[in-house]
């Protein structure tokens, strides 16, 4: 098992790598922006292991395991803008424009999240066209938060696509790369994550904790791999883009669950849930602040709101544990 899970990360690792060049492709040669290009593709396509793990759960009847590895893999995000924030501190204008469209995506992130929040809350079973009204708020919402984007990018100038026709391979073939690198991303992911899960089997854990934890770890793979590679090409704002943009992306997703489920999928899943998506909209918050607001020193090369962003995900963790296990 363990020389499987290597192989399967492996394959995610490489086809990650692969998925944002060919993102990072498409987004300099149409209008689209670095920062829709995040929220569309690598987001999208990044969150492909975590629609097939949580449809599969809910096949199986695990819906705590399919919400765990959606609420989880946002925390796992977020723990990694928090390291990429340590890591790669850039200087700037307060309200500059790529901060601008990374504080958006945050906004709707923790919008979304505040949506899951009242419906883990009020536990309705009441269901339309086998969605319940939250969830249709929450798809709604997301349509909504991609036209915000858009529009928000549209006055992008104009890119000298000659240039860059010389510079890599044509928009055809960056497609095509693309959507064949989300391919393996999304037939190797949930073999991963079944693989995890088995390694795991053993200690007992609840689905709830084993979700947020160990299940939702191996299905961020693809996040953290994009992220860093968009870094290296040094796309920090589709990188920043990638990671609300995929947070974005998986709260959709438990709303999109709920057709697969007979009841509301909010009203049939544990309350420890709360804990986790109350933790999305603290740190998200707390990454928020740190985007619009950039303290002119370090403190003993520390970032204070990335240290913070750290130790809310730790007693997170924590307090999940101390309620399902």
């Amino acid at each position: 098992l363990l020389g499987l899970f290597l192989l399967l990360a492996v394959l995610i690792v490489t086809s990650g790598v692969a998925l944002t060049h060919f993102a990072d492709r498409i987004a300099e040669m149409t209008a689209m922006g670095h920062s829709l290009a995040g929220l569309l593709l690598l987001a999208a396509a990044t969150s492909l292991p975590e629609l097939s793990v949580g449809w599969a759960a809910i096949r199986i009847e695990a819906p705590d395991l399919a919400m765990g590895e959606l609420l989880g893999s946002c925390l796992w995000n977020l723990l990694l803008l928090a390291i990429l924030d340590l890591a790669t501190r850039t200087r700037g204008r307060m309200f500059s424009p790529d901060s601008a469209a990374q504080a958006l995506l945050a906004t709707v992130t923790v919008l979304l999240a505040a949506i899951i929040m009242l419906g883990l809350t009020l536990k309705s079973q009441f269901v339309f066209l086998r969605i319940s009204p939250l969830s249709w708020s929450i798809l709604i919402g997301y349509v909504l938060c991609v036209r915000l984007v858009y529009r928000d990018h549209g006055s992008e100038s104009e890119i000298d696509r000659g240039e860059l026709a010389r510079r890599g391979p044509g928009r055809g073939v960056a497609i095509v790369g693309f959507l064949v690198a989300a391919a393996v991303i999304f037939f190797a992911a949930p073999n991963l994550a079944s693989v995890a899960d088995q390694l795991a089997e053993k200690t007992g854990w609840g689905d709830t904790f084993l979700g947020v934890t160990f299940v939702a770890l191996v299905t961020s793979l693809p996040e953290a791999v994009t992220t860093l590679a968009a870094i290296r090409l040094g796309r920090v704002n589709m990188a920043v883009a990638n990671i609300f943009g995929s947070n974005a992306f998986n709260l959709t997703i438990i709303a999109a669950l709920d057709v697969a489920t007979p009841d509301s999928l909010l009203a049939s899943v544990s309350e420890v849930h709360l804990i986790a998506v109350t933790a999305v909209i603290l740190v998200t918050a707390v990454a928020l602040l740190g985007i619009l607001y950039r303290a002119e020193k370090r403190y003993w090369l520390i970032e204070p709101d990335a240290v913070l962003v750290i130790m809310l995900l730790i007693g997170t963790l924590v307090l999940i544990y101390q309620h399902s296990v």
